[in-house]
């Protein structure tokens, strides 16, 4: 596809936003290979000539191929292998499939609904990144275009797990960071359910994280903050909000059932993941995302 795009100047991509001023991150372009605006936003897909093809939704990068992988398996697996069994997960936003491809490695799973309110982002994806896209093809997976909070409302006390895989809180995805949110992915929950949400760099957004986390302490009585490194999003960092209904719920390391298969050093092919189909995740990476620089740790503490 040939074209131009006003984030794309001499063969360089470089994000715009409000959200990190003063830096921006900048991918050397190869091809356009998607544009349009949808009824929600600006969506582009290009080939980089070092990342593979980058998905970018109002001048911010959401995934490259390089990379993507990091995001997906911390943002799916550190709930996932938190809880004991999850059978039922709900994802709210994810329209790049990613994040579905994880889900369902889980041998536990039964069924995997994702809400997305763009359907350019699912359309666009199975396209242009297939690697990712893929978890759209699963038959334990259904599709919904449409709002994720209103589809929260219509649902009450079914989901074992709730992933929301969303862009940064401007847009579509900015009612998916206030308090009504949580409350709301909280009456969806089952007993002794989780929840995980994206949560932003801690190099930008600590004002930020701190007011998302206040907020979820109010409605949950378990709450957390991780971390993973990724590239090519901003500061090379990306953050998760973790929480539980279940006053007893360990969120920081995987559940004692998942470990207690890894100590036989045999894979309990009901309940694990095989390594072999990771490239991030494993459970020292689980325990160690949740260790909080100092300052972080302090601003971030519980008020």
């Amino acid at each position: 596809m040939s074209g131009t795009h006003p984030n794309i100047q001499d063969g360089w991509f470089k994000e715009t936003t409000t959200l990190w001023p003063g830096q921006a991150m900048t991918l050397q372009v190869k091809e356009i290979l998607h544009h349009e605006k949808s009824l929600f936003q600006d969506v582009l897909v290009f080939q980089s000539t070092n990342h593979g093809n980058v998905l970018v939704l109002d001048g911010v990068i959401q995934a490259t191929e390089r990379d993507e992988f990091a995001y997906q398996e911390m943002i799916a697996h550190l709930p996932l292998n938190a809880h004991p069994e999850p059978k039922k997960v709900l994802v709210i936003g994810g329209g790049d499939g990613g994040v579905l491809r994880e889900i369902v490695k889980h041998p536990s799973i039964q069924s995997v609904t994702l809400v997305e309110i763009d359907e350019a982002v699912p359309r666009a994806s199975k396209k242009f990144l297939p690697a990712m896209a893929v978890g759209f093809q699963h038959p334990k997976v259904k599709l919904v275009i449409g709002d994720g909070f209103a589809f929260l409302e219509g649902h009450k006390k079914e989901f074992d797990v709730i992933i929301t895989d969303s862009s940064d809180p401007v847009g579509p995805a900015e009612s998916l960071f206030g308090e009504k949110f949580y409350e709301m992915m909280k009456d969806a929950l089952v007993d002794g359910g989780v929840v995980c949400t994206q949560g932003e760099c801690q190099w930008l957004h600590l004002p930020l994280i701190r007011d998302v986390l206040q907020s979820a302490r109010r409605i949950f009585p378990v709450v957390e903050y991780a971390y993973a490194s990724v590239p090519t999003y901003p500061c090379g960092q990306i953050g998760f909000v973790l929480a539980s209904n279940d006053p007893s719920m360990r969120l920081k390391a995987p559940h004692p059932t998942r470990e207690a298969a890894a100590a036989a050093r045999a894979v309990d092919q009901t309940r694990q993941v095989d390594p072999a189909k990771l490239k991030y995740y494993n459970s020292e990476v689980h325990r160690a995302s949740f260790v909080l620089p100092q300052f972080a740790k302090v601003a971030l503490a519980p008020q």
